[in-house]
């Protein structure tokens, strides 16, 4: 059975409980040493288990929900969508030494051409107030001695469905560095035999890292659009952690003037 709230006899049973530890403490300076003895120990007992439950709580009631889509969209947005990687746990939460291809979850992939791969991905909980994702992705790169380093993000097929040029997607992200890097993200849609790339620079110095892909400068067939995905390209990763609080994704067709 699952534990709902306490029925009448419950609640009866417990506020009398407090009435008994009230009275006790009330009464501790006058009682005999002998009773003293035994109810301190009955006491800490009672409170270890009270403060396990005060302790773990609060740390639960402080974490974002798991599987949440809460965050900001804009005015008009017809898709959002935040990927499972930041919303659910993983059945295999990270990955060492991680080779080229390897992939976290169902829908990012990690690439790169290192020799000798020092590369580790992670997701993690996030505990702060600020966040609103449940989970975070933790990328720690150690010796790098290849050329790229990109985080693929397949797009589910209802951000291609309906895409037209009159579109914006826009992208929005929380990142934490060990040290400055510069970071791009490039849209990528494939439409027939030719693919569509829209690339933006991270504005990582402002206080909202926000780009916006709008797609009225590509030569998007709208009638052959088959899917759609962003590259997060890091550039000069060498010996620095990059962990993405969050990572989420909206479109909304822009406004005409």
């Amino acid at each position: 059975m699952g534990q709902g709230k306490p029925g009448v006899i419950q609640r009866l049973y417990q506020r009398g409980l407090t009435r008994y530890w009230a009275r006790n403490a009330r009464k501790a300076s006058e009682t005999k040493l002998s009773t003293l003895r035994h109810q301190r120990e009955r006491a800490r007992k009672l409170r270890q288990h009270l403060n396990t439950l005060i302790s773990v709580s609060e740390s639960r009631l402080a974490l974002p929900l798991v599987d949440s889509n809460a965050f900001h969209k804009p005015h008009g947005t017809d898709w959002a969508w935040r990927p499972s990687l930041w919303r659910r746990p993983l059945s295999r939460p990270g990955v060492a030494s991680a080779p080229n291809r390897e992939m976290l979850g169902d829908e990012v992939t990690l690439f790169h051409d290192c020799r000798v791969s020092e590369l580790t991905m992670r997701q993690l909980r996030n505990t702060r107030e600020a966040d609103l994702a449940p989970f975070g992705l933790r990328l720690d790169v150690f010796r790098f001695d290849g050329s790229f380093l990109s985080l693929v993000i397949d797009l589910p097929q209802q951000a291609a469905d309906g895409l037209r040029r009159n579109h914006v997607i826009r992208m929005d992200t929380i990142v934490e560095l060990e040290k400055p890097l510069e970071i791009f993200a490039r849209l990528n849609v494939k439409h027939g035999p030719n693919t569509e790339q829209i690339v933006r620079e991270l504005p990582l110095n402002e206080k909202e890292i926000v780009v916006e892909f709008d797609l009225a400068y590509s030569k998007l067939n709208e009638k052959r659009v088959e899917k759609a995905w962003v590259d997060l390209i890091f550039e000069g990763p060498e010996m620095n952690q990059v962990i993405l609080r969050d990572v989420t994704f909206s479109r909304r067709p822009r406004a005409e003037f």
